[in-house]
Formats: structure tokens, sequence, C-alpha cells
């Protein structure tokens, strides 16, 4: 018998339903030991998630007003669960008494990390009530140093030792405790981090990330109609497309699972009986039939061309470039080059006061030929291992850009061959998305 972590968003607690689905899933399978819930989400279209309600919460604390009144709310959606689920709230389980000590906290504490951790932390104790398992509190091994950065080690020592004495056991996801104690929390969407780091503390065989998708898609569902679900990615595909605008997953909750070699699944709470998308550190099989495993894009960026005649002979020619954006704290996205150009890929929000400045730094630096500016570029990425082993792929590429009447600006293919990156107009965006699709997925 293996050990499987489960985490489970917000749409996935965000009523007395859920969690009935929650419970169900849990105990259809043994192998589930540990449990990472976040805080309760949006019930319909204009609800209010938890999470939002808490930051208001403190909002008002810091301006001397009263939390009272959005404090009851979010004290009345956890005890409308509790209610429907049957859950007997007296000595034995007081939470009313615990929600009021909460709301006193929070104005005590006056801090927006602590106020917003209370959603996962409240979350927490009633999950574990309800499905009659252990509670460990984040903040006693999820740990920060003091500068805010995750202590990735430490936590993996605190957090395994604390576990081994639960053998089932509900660890609420987003937040953790500097040195001191004090509550801080991971970025929004951290419950995936904070799972991740459950499965490598207790070295598990599978990370179960139920959501309310059912799986990673091919490409934004947005922009793309009805396209397919990835059953099988690597980490490093993941990688990829997850920093060109996928978002299934938290990005840096790769990381953890990633380095201890344990498989992450991600599954739909709504569809359990769907395989959804199996991430793992290795390809298990070749796709003879599918030569990429995605598309992802973003919009908004500067392409910086420098020219100069004999740049490759000159020594440091490219360190003079990046240093220029580094003396304005600037980095760069992508970084092609021929003999006699070289180009940066920089985002526009980078750009938004610095742009004159940098250009003129690369004058003063490198005494180029010309420096063009073009803005408005889109860049997309077609990500696959598959790429590598199929004859045909760029050209299928391009040609489907030419059929579709986008002009490529930029090619990038990144030195593993897994990806290749174009940057088109923005204008030009969706129709390139598109095109790059259905060149390799024929329904």
């Amino acid at each position: 018998m293996g050990i499987k972590v489960a985490k489970f968003g917000g749409s996935s607690l965000s009523d007395a339903t859920h969690f009935r689905k929650v419970k169900a899933i849990i105990e259809s399978d043994p192998d589930y030991h540990y449990v990472v819930p976040s805080a309760p989400g949006k019930r319909f279209g204009e609800d209010t998630k938890v999470t939002d309600m808490l930051y208001q919460c403190y909002r008002l604390v810091e301006r001397n007003k009263s939390h009272e009144e959005v404090f009851r709310r979010i004290a009345e959606r956890y005890l409308e669960i509790a209610h429907e689920l049957d859950i007997a709230l007296d000595q034995d389980f007081d939470f009313i008494g615990l929600l009021n000590e909460t709301s006193d906290a929070i104005r005590r504490h006056n801090s927006p990390d602590f106020a917003a951790s209370r959603g996962e932390y409240l979350n927490g104790v009633l999950l574990a009530r309800y499905l009659g398992w252990d509670f460990v509190d984040a903040q006693e091994v999820v740990k920060f140093d003091r500068q805010g950065s995750f202590a990735s080690e430490w936590t993996n020592e605190i957090m395994r030792t604390k576990l081994a004495e639960h053998e089932r056991a509900v660890v609420p996801g987003f937040y953790g405790s500097f040195p001191d104690g004090e509550v801080h929390t991971f970025s929004r969407g951290g419950s995936d981090i904070s799972g991740a780091i459950v499965s490598r503390a207790v070295e598990a065989d599978m990370y179960v990330n139920w959501t309310d998708v059912n799986g990673f898609l091919m490409a934004d569902p947005r922009i793309v109609d009805n396209p397919r679900c990835i059953r099988e990615l690597t980490y490093s595909e993941l990688r990829e497309l997850s920093y060109m605008g996928a978002t299934v997953l938290h990005e840096d909750a790769i990381f953890p699972v990633h380095k201890a070699g344990i498989p992450t699944n991600i599954r739909n709470t709504n569809d359990p009986a769907d395989p959804g998308t199996m991430i793992v550190p290795q390809m298990t099989a070749n796709r003879p039939d599918m030569a990429i495993t995605g598309v992802a894009g973003h919009k908004n960026f500067t392409l910086i061309t420098i020219d100069k005649a004999m740049m490759n002979a000159e020594l440091g020619f490219g360190r003079r470039v990046l240093s220029a954006l580094e003396d304005f704290g600037v980095s760069f996205e992508h970084m092609p080059s021929g003999i006699d150009t070289l180009s940066v890929v920089i985002s526009d929000k980078d750009l938004v006061t610095r742009k004159d400045q940098i250009i003129q730094r690369i004058q003063q630096l490198c005494q180029p030929d010309s420096i063009e500016v073009s803005g408005g570029i889109a860049l997309i990425a077609t990500v696959g291992h598959g790429m590598v082993r199929t004859p045909g792929t760029a050209a299928k590429l391009f040609t489907a850009l030419y059929q579709a009447g986008v002009n490529i600006r930029m090619i990038d293919q990144g030195s593993s061959e897994m990806n290749i990156i174009v940057g088109v107009n923005v204008e030009d965006f969706e129709t390139a998305m598109n095109a790059i699709y259905r060149a390799f997925v024929k329904d």
C-alpha cells in the first residue's frame, strides 16, 4: 500500500455538497493519508471567496473600523457547511468559540497574512472533524526565513517528523510561519505549494491535486475551442507551459515534488472518474500520434534588436547588453541572435518607465550600428518532448502560421529542442494560437 497526498482547491470545498464529494473521494482510496485544503471558494458566479472577505477584514482593522459584519458573513459560510453536514457543535467541538477567537485574533494581530490564513485554518479544522482525521496546523510545520523566503529543508525536516506521528491528517495550505512563529503566507494559489511540500515530507507515492477541471488542457479554452486534455506530461514540459501562461497548477508547486521524483495527478472533484492529467519526472511512453504536448502564450512584450557589424567577433558584447538591463533591474524573457544581430525580449511591465534609459545605456556600452524597438509583441510557445523525434514539426508550425496570414516577428528554439517560441503581433495572437493547435491536433 502506498501513500497519496490530496490537495483540494477552494472550488472543491466551497460548500457542504463539495465537502461530501471530497469525503467520498478520500474514502474511496485507502492510500490517501494526508489532505491539504484551501479556503472555501466561490459557490456561484457572484459569490465572494472567503479569502477575499478575510483580506477585507484586515483592511477594516487597519483603518480602525469594525470588521465584525464582514466576519459574520465568513462565520455563516462555515456554520452553514457544518449544519448541512450534521457536524455537532458542542463542548467536544466548540467551532463557534473558535470562530469568535479567530475574529478577535484578526483584530489583535492586524496582519494581512494572519487574516488571510484563517480561511485555510478554519476549513482545515472543519474538514478534519468531518473526516475524523487529525489536524496539524501549518503554522507549526511550514517555515519561512526572516526575509520571507520559504525554508524548504527546515520545513521538510519539521514536517517529516511531525507527520510521522499521524497516520491520517489534514494540513491546511497557503501559510506557515517565520522563525518567531508569526504567520506568513505564500502568494495566492499557494495551497498547491503546500500540497507538494507535504508530499515531499512524507515521501508520497503520488500527489493528487483536485480542482474544478479535468486536467491540463493543450491550449487555453478561452482562445481555442474545446482543446484536448493532456493525459501525461513531464515536469519540464509543465514548467515551459506554466511560464508561458498555462495556469492550472501554481508554478512554484512543481519544485518540491519534482525534486523528490513524485508524480502529480491533476483531477476534477466534480468528475472523479476522469483520470485527469499525470505529471511525471520523465516520459513513461512515446507519443507517436502527438508531436506536441501543448501550446501557450503571453501578450505584451517588446523586442529590442541590436545590430552591429562583426558583433560575433566582439568579445563580451552579449554581456554588455545584459548588463545594461541589469543596471535597471530588468530581466529578459528570450535572447535570439544572429551573426551581426542580437535581440532581447522584455515584458512591457518592466519597461513602463525605463525603456529610454535602457536604450541609452545599451548605446553607451555597446556602440551599436542601430537599435530597433518593436512593441506590441505576443509570444507563443509550442512545447513537447516528442518534437525532437518528429521530422517536420517546425515546418508544420511555420506553414500553419503562413496559411493563417500571421507574420512571424521572432523565432527562438530552446537548446533542449523541447519548445519553439515565436513572436507575433498582438493582434495576431488568437489567430496564431488556433493555427498552431489545429496544425497538430485533428478532431
